[in-house]
């Protein structure tokens, strides 16, 4: 299909995310004060959104505790400094097998619970976007499997439509689209939905650009749509969701490196996909254009 630029772009800044890499480098936040601040400098740099997994505050593991959702929702709210706030809601799919030859039981290190304990916090902070993993899928660790059945991503969808918290789809691979289709066809999500292609995570849908066109090729047209890849592909992807008429992702989540042995902060990657986006001839969104493009309802901090 022809591709039409986007001219009026918003960035989505990945803070922390759920991955082991909080001893990889010192500007991974681990406290939601750290991830707070973290977000806040995201937001000044030109982030319209800032996606916050939490993790413990003394080991930097990733957590879904509940009353660290808290804090850290509060903490952004009564800031000076306007974003939109999206909080996952993947945690509490991981499934680790035994061996080959003995999957089961699950490893005790196994995270898999039920559709309402993994909508806890968002039931309780109200973001105005939590994300929505549309899919199954292995990753590169051997016996990992990210488990989302269709049971699951119903039950869930329809808490978020019910709370008003629009769904961010997450799709990791063609299926994955196929899929959140089906979820708008049944009246579980809205029909003007919001997904992210997630590019390069092994194993979904690989890093390379015929690849990411057929994601593209698959997303409805009265859909909005970012998209993002990993390590060194992430300014790539700046530019390319741009030029393909999307919307985009940086982040600690998703790259720790500004340059080559250069360790980045995340308002510095906000600030890089700034400077990629105007050159090719767009205009940064504000938090205020994002929540009336996507019908979003700001909540104020509590008390």
């Amino acid at each position: 299909m022809p591709l039409t630029m986007n001219k009026d772009v918003f960035i989505t800044c990945a803070v922390t995310g759920g991955g082991g890499t909080q001893d990889r480098s010192p500007h991974v936040p681990r406290s939601p004060e750290q991830i707070a601040d973290s977000a806040i400098a995201a937001a000044k740099a030109g982030a319209a959104v800032v996606h916050c997994h939490v993790r413990d505050p003394e080991t930097g593991a990733p957590s879904r505790d509940p009353k660290l959702y808290r804090e850290l929702t509060d903490r952004i709210r009564a800031s000076d400094t306007d974003v939109v706030l999206n909080l996952t809601a993947g945690m509490g799919g991981d499934m680790i097998f035994g061996d080959p030859e003995n999957p089961l039981p699950v490893q005790d290190s196994s995270d898999m619970v039920g559709a309402t304990e993994r909508m806890v916090h968002v039931a309780e902070c109200l973001p105005e976007i939590c994300t929505l993993d549309c899919g199954t899928m292995n990753f590169a660790e051997a016996d990992y499997v990210m488990t989302n059945t269709p049971g699951m991503l119903t039950a869930m969808g329809g808490m978020m439509t019910d709370l008003g918290v629009r769904a961010e789809i997450e799709a990791f691979d063609t299926g994955h689209l196929w899929y959140a289709k089906q979820l708008v066809a049944d009246g579980v999500l809205e029909k003007d939905a919001l997904v992210q292609l997630c590019m390069g995570v092994p194993w979904g849908a690989p890093n390379d650009l015929n690849t990411f066109m057929a994601m593209v090729n698959n997303v409805p047209s009265d859909w909005t749509w970012s998209a993002f890849s990993l390590g060194r592909d992430q300014m790539p992807y700046v530019a390319a969701a741009v030029l393909a008429g999307g919307n985009v992702r940086v982040g600690l989540e998703d790259n720790l490196m500004l340059d080559r042995g250069v360790l980045a902060e995340n308002h510095q990657l906000v600030t890089r996909s700034v400077e990629i986006i105007e050159r090719l001839g767009a205009r940064i969104m504000t938090p205020g254009e994002v929540r009336e493009k996507l019908r979003l309802t700001k909540r104020m901090p509590r008390g």
